[in-house]
């Protein structure tokens, strides 16, 4: 999901085909200024209501009449974790060309059908899905929605756009591999992910990259696009009545089962410190250790945890200790990360390179206590209270960011009324269980990796 917090996110490498092309300036505008509007809903009590269309296609729908726009989010289960070994990259390649070309529409006559339509349409390949999206003036709804139905139903695939899209995924890979950071990055994930697909570039490699063709990307969209791993939310200008025919309309005639590789959970290798030398003047740190799953009876215990410990920007420990006290870097935090298959708790922070084995240090100092003593009381009664109150702020600011957080609702298997419960199950977690959790989770060795000059000490 996109990040719902600071203190539990998902990690999305950044779409690549470009997030709705063109659009005329008129609607443009009109968007813009609308979007700006928006966030009045998030202050307003929230009905969400399921949908269920005449040929079994459900969505959760919050319907908003105040400003004439329809947003609709959804997702495939799948994602790159179903790159075919050797063909890493495949699932970002595929999400960058629905909006190059569908139906009896070439990529060129396609843009322009978007643009006259004053909509946005985008497409991304995260680890553990396949996501799409669209921004529509509610005015225009008939001719955006028919646009969706091409791109989910016939997207063409042609050689043309692939080899375009290719090129430059190609050029950022080039780029990447004189980016100490992102070399960094890839020897990371694959210390701590070992042979599992989380430890493959979503965009693949040079080599991958170069042998895709369009019956790959055919048989890899035929895979995937099917009904039964399909989630929407729809936001927006629109009636429960009209969006079941629209749903039958962009998703009825799918195939009803996806054909998705099994994909095995797999634990974090921890216990393990990643040194990437560069001479550089400052150096990056990141420790890694366990993370809890969204569905786990101390979920909450934990995150209220982790944002004592390095999740709120400016008053966290390790904020306190690293850069209040110190002056040792100029943000630090830490981050609860799910993924389907693997969680972890992340902190992260950099400082310069002669300061490094000391910030290492005191990063780990800060950890031992939060174990030894956990949150006072206060600390906890503290952020309770923000993160109750900052939900709407975070997850419900606009009409896009309710639909994402309603697809990730529905991922998680959270439930319809899930909002009216989470104040409540925030404020039923207690001192004890929150010490509990960190001593779980932070107890361990953690992984480190260390990107700069070796360290003259381990910290």
């Amino acid at each position: 999901m996109t990040s719902m917090s600071t203190t539990w996110m998902r990690a999305f490498p950044s779409p690549t085909g470009g997030e709705g092309r063109a659009l005329n300036a008129l609607s443009t505008l009109l968007l813009s200024v609308l979007f700006l509007i928006s966030p009045a809903l998030a202050a307003r009590a929230m009905d969400i209501q399921e949908v269920k269309s005449p040929k079994g296609i459900t969505a959760w729908l919050v319907e908003d009449h105040s400003v004439p726009i329809v947003t609709i989010r959804f997702v495939f289960d799948g994602g790159s974790t179903q790159d075919p070994a050797g063909k890493e990259g495949l699932a970002n390649l595929m999400t960058g060309l629905f909006d190059e070309g569908a139906g009896d529409f070439d990529s060129d006559a396609f843009q322009v059908k978007l643009d006259d339509a004053g909509a946005e349409m985008g497409f991304d390949a995260q680890r553990d899905g396949t996501y799409g999206s669209m921004r529509m003036l509610s005015e225009q709804k008939d001719a955006a929605f028919d646009l969706l139905t091409l791109a989910v139903n016939r997207p063409r695939f042609d050689q043309a756009p692939i080899d375009r899209i290719r090129a430059q995924i190609l050029s950022g890979i080039v780029a990447n591999e004189r980016d100490p950071n992102a070399i960094a990055q890839r020897k990371w994930l694959r210390a701590i992910y070992g042979e599992h697909p989380y430890a493959r570039p979503d965009e693949g490699t040079t080599q991958s990259i170069a042998t895709i063709t369009p019956d790959d990307v055919r048989a890899f969209y035929k895979a995937g696009f099917a009904r039964d791993g399909l989630h929407v939310a729809v936001v927006g200008d629109i009636d429960a009545a009209t969006l079941k025919g629209k749903l039958d309309q962009v998703f009825g005639d799918l195939p009803q089962k996806q054909a998705l590789a099994p994909v095995a959970d797999t634990a974090l290798k921890l216990g393990q410190q990643v040194e990437v030398n560069y001479d550089l003047p400052q150096t990056s740190l990141q420790l890694a250790f366990p993370g809890v799953q969204r569905n786990a009876p101390d979920f909450f215990a934990a995150v209220l945890m982790n944002e004592i410990l390095g999740g709120g920007t400016f008053t966290s420990r390790l904020y306190d200790e690293v850069r209040e006290k110190r002056g040792l870097a100029y943000g630090v935090d830490s981050n609860l990360v799910d993924h389907q298959h693997s969680n972890a708790l992340i902190v992260t922070t950099a400082t310069r390179s002669d300061r490094a084995a000391e910030t290492l240090g005191i990063v780990r100092d800060v950890l031992k206590k939060m174990v030894e003593e956990g949150p006072t009381e206060a600390e906890l009664e503290a952020t309770k209270k923000y993160m109750i109150g900052a939900y709407a702020i975070n997850n419900l600011d606009s009409s896009s960011a309710i639909a994402a957080t309603l697809v990730e609702l529905q991922l998680d298997k959270l439930g319809i009324d899930y909002m009216q419960r989470r104040a409540a199950l925030i404020d039923a977690v207690t001192l004890d269980q929150v010490k509990a959790a960190a001593k779980k989770l932070l107890s361990v060795e953690p992984a480190i990796m260390i990107v700069g000059p070796a360290l003259g000490g381990k910290g």
